[in-house]
């Protein structure tokens, strides 16, 4: 299966892949983005990973099973000799706020909260925020109920789609903002 997003642009795809999936494979996880790409003077190349099945964002993927995996990715690479440069491996998930790449990342994450950006407008938006609510048969369109109301959206007009996380209304962190502050005594609470 190939990865939903890729930039490898000075490496060797077809072997840099044909490498990783049997390694994911074993791990029961799919890829979803490879990136190769300079970071503070470095390169690195990032191997986000998730269940196949997951229906939530990140489900499924632990630092345990990312360290594993980042292991396994990192001897079959190195015993290929694939990759000339110095580089460092990051095996992560996608995290909470998944870019949606396909249909089927619209379908499995249905009931989710998503940002979707459109190359047009709907009732004067070009982004819209809500839970999915489906996909039609044919996958041409997704359904949103999004703030200005329930919407289908043409797949064709989305420029990029990604999950949310869903802070309830009104809620708010109770963090204190200086933790090491004790209020002397007498002091009135604010």
């Amino acid at each position: 299966m190939p990865f939903a997003f890729e930039r490898l642009k000075t490496l060797d795809r077809d072997r840099l892949v044909s490498l990783i999936e049997p390694v994911l494979r074993a791990h029961g996880v799919v890829g979803v983005e490879l990136i190769w790409k300079r970071d503070d003077g470095s390169h690195v190349l990032y191997v986000t990973i998730e269940r196949p099945d997951a229906t939530e964002p990140a489900a499924g993927v632990t630092l345990d099973l990312c360290s594993e995996v980042s292991r396994d990715i990192s001897a079959a690479l190195d015993v290929a000799d694939v990759i000339k440069a110095a580089y460092r491996l990051d095996v992560g998930s996608p995290g909470l706020d998944r870019t949606l790449y396909s249909i089927d990342d619209f379908r499995r994450f249905k009931g989710s909260v998503a940002k979707i950006k459109m190359s047009e407008p709907i009732d004067g938006e070009f982004t819209l925020r809500g839970p999915l609510s489906g996909v039609s048969e044919d996958g041409t369109e997704i359904a949103i109920d999004a703030d200005i109301g329930s919407t289908n959206v043409s797949y064709a007009l989305i420029e990029r789609a990604q999950l949310v996380l869903d802070m309830p209304k009104g809620e708010r962190s109770v963090k204190n903002r200086n933790p090491g502050h004790r209020r002397r005594k007498g002091a009135a609470a604010k």
